[in-house]
């Protein structure tokens, strides 16, 4: 992103969108981070505002709140004057099989997922529209393509629905809507309740399908990221990035 610019992560303790922040900033851009976790976000926003020398803070908030992502672009345009980007990072996952998948768990996933994006960009729209256009990158995942988790993967499915509806749709404001689709990274995300030893296996079972023989990093995502956001990817909407090393084109391990 040029110097100047806004950018919003949610999702922003974590570590992808800790390195999706990172990126941005290096790029030139004021980053604001949102997560649930206020002191981990707030010590994330401070760490990132000395080691880049831009503008991060690190607020706590709840995408599936009603009322906050209207309440999110206020403080941004009270705070920075502008928003240039919001990067939907923010997920939940739910490793139920169908048998076992209850209706909470579905809801909150979906919420997460695929409410929290759809919110902010609802909410994001008149900040646009007055600066003349902007940038959304919604994170999804290459399970999308294989299968899995039939929660989780059945939301990054409805992302890239998403993602191509909205780009549509923002597309007379000059808003470009690109999604970023990785594998797996190591995370806690991803690590979920398996103990050490199931974690691995599940690791080598991601890079025995994976062409390029490893796992996505946390800078790998980022820099899909930071490509959608620039003006490099200005005539660019509406499309899915995968950054898998070619496991895009596998089944689900």
């Amino acid at each position: 992103m040029n110097s100047g610019r806004v950018a919003v992560v949610t999702g922003g303790a974590g570590v992808i969108g800790a390195a999706i922040a990172a990126r941005l900033a290096h790029d030139g851009a004021d980053v604001v981070l949102v997560d649930l976790e206020a002191d981990a976000v707030a010590a994330q926003a401070t760490a990132l505002s000395e080691a880049s020398g831009q503008r991060a803070v690190g607020w706590t908030g709840d995408v599936t709140d009603p009322d906050y992502p209207r309440a999110l672009m206020r403080q941004i345009e009270d705070t920075f004057g502008r928003l240039d980007c919001v990067v939907n990072n923010a997920g939940v996952s739910d490793h139920s099989p169908l048998a076992d998948v209850a209706v909470a768990d579905w809801q909150a996933v979906m919420a997460v997922n695929v409410w929290g994006p759809t919110a902010l960009c609802q909410a994001a729209t008149p900040l646009w529209r007055a600066a003349g256009g902007g940038r959304v990158v919604n994170i999804t995942s290459r399970t999308w393509l294989s299968g899995g988790p039939v929660a989780y993967t059945t939301s990054k499915a409805a992302v890239v629905g998403l993602t191509r509806s909205l780009a549509l749709e923002l597309a007379p404001l000059n808003v470009t809507v690109n999604a970023v689709a990785p594998s797996m990274v190591a995370s806690p995300l991803t690590k979920g309740q398996r103990t050490d030893a199931e974690f691995a296996a599940f690791a080598d079972r991601h890079r025995r399908i994976t062409p390029l023989g490893r796992l996505a990093s946390p800078q790998d995502v980022a820099n899909a990221v930071a490509f959608f956001a620039s003006d490099q990817a200005a005539f660019v909407t509406g499309e899915v990035l995968h950054v898998c090393g070619g496991a895009q084109l596998a089944a689900a391990p």
